[in-house]
C-alpha cells in the first residue's frame, strides 16, 4: 500500500523535512519506552516534537518496527505487521465515530527481505488516562460527573460492539478522558493492535466489559454497576443484564481464585 499522511499533515512533515518513510525511519529520537522484541523482530515509541510553518509546536509519537507481526488465519506464517492492523483499526474506528488517535503518517516497507512498519499519531495533548480511583481525581468527585464520564465511554463502547468489534485489551490504560469546559468529557480509545471484529456481537460485549469490570479493582461497586446499567441503557437490570452481570463475576472470581 502506498505511505498515507493524514488530512492537513502534509505541510507539517515537510516543514520538518519527515515526509516521507526513509527520513522518519532514520530520525534519531529517544525510546519513550524499551523497545519490544520477539520472534526475531523489534517495535518501540518515540516521542518527538514537530514545529508546523506557523511556529507552533506539535507532540506526536513515532512508532517504529521491524519484522514484528502477528500471524492470523488469512496470514498463519509470513504474518502481519501489528502496526498495519492497529492503522486499519484507527481508520475504522474512525468511519464508526469512536473516538480514538489522529494517524499522521503509516507506511510499510518491504527492505532486503525485512518487513518495516512506522506508524505516527498525534499526541492526546491535555488528556490522562481513567484512574483507577476515579474519586481520586478532582474532575470525577462528584457522582453527576462520574455519570457523565461513563455515559461517553458507554456510547464510545456501543458503536464499537455493534461493528462487532472487541478491543481486546480495554484496560483504564488504554482509555484516555479531558474535561470539556463546557461539561462532560471527551473519551479516547488507544492501543487498537489487538482490536479485531468477531462474528459474535454477544461475544465482543462480554470480552471488553469483563477485561474493563476485571481491571478497574479500584472502582467501587457502585460504580460498576452504575456504568453496567449505564452501557446496558437501562434503570434495572433485566433478566439478560443479570445473566450477564453474573457471568463477568463468576470469571472475575475464578481468575482471582487461580
Amino acid at each position: 500500500m502506498n505511505d498515507f499522511i493524514g488530512e492537513g499533515w502534509q505541510a507539517i512533515l515537510h516543514h520538518n523535512n519527515l515526509d516521507n518513510f526513509d527520513a522518519l525511519w532514520e530520525l534519531q529520537a529517544d525510546w519513550f519506552e524499551p523497545p519490544n522484541e520477539r520472534r526475531g523482530g523489534w517495535s518501540g515509541v518515540s516521542r518527538i516534537q514537530l514545529e508546523t510553518p506557523a511556529g507552533e509546536t506539535i507532540g506526536l509519537f513515532l512508532k517504529r518496527q521491524e519484522n514484528h507481526v502477528c500471524r492470523s488465519i488469512k496470514n498463519p506464517i509470513r504474518g502481519v505487521a501489528t502496526f498495519l492492523r492497529e492503522f486499519k483499526n484507527i481508520r475504522r474506528f474512525q468511519e464508526l465515530k469512536v473516538p480514538t488517535l489522529e494517524p499522521v503518517f503509516f507506511g510499510l516497507h518491504h527492505v532486503n527481505g525485512k518487513q518495516r512498519a512506522i506508524l505516527v499519531t498525534r499526541e492526546l495533548a491535555g488528556y490522562q488516562p481513567i484512574v483507577d480511583r476515579p474519586q481520586e481525581n478532582p474532575a470525577l468527585h462528584s457522582i453527576e460527573a462520574r455519570r457523565s464520564l461513563f455515559s461517553t465511554l458507554a456510547e464510545l463502547m456501543r458503536r464499537m460492539h455493534a461493528d462487532r468489534r472487541q478491543h481486546g485489551c480495554l484496560y483504564l490504560k488504554h482509555l484516555f478522558m479531558k474535561p470539556l469546559a463546557e461539561g462532560g468529557f471527551d473519551v479516547r480509545v488507544i492501543d487498537l493492535e489487538k482490536t479485531r471484529q468477531l462474528l459474535s456481537q454477544k461475544r465482543a460485549i462480554f470480552r471488553d466489559l469483563y477485561t474493563l469490570s476485571r481491571h478497574a479493582q479500584g472502582w467501587s461497586r457502585s460504580d460498576c454497576m452504575r456504568f453496567f446499567l449505564i452501557y446496558r441503557q437501562e434503570q434495572h437490570l433485566s433478566k439478560e443484564g443479570k445473566q450477564l452481570w453474573r457471568a463477568i463475576a463468576a470469571k472475575i472470581e475464578s481468575k482471582r481464585s487461580s
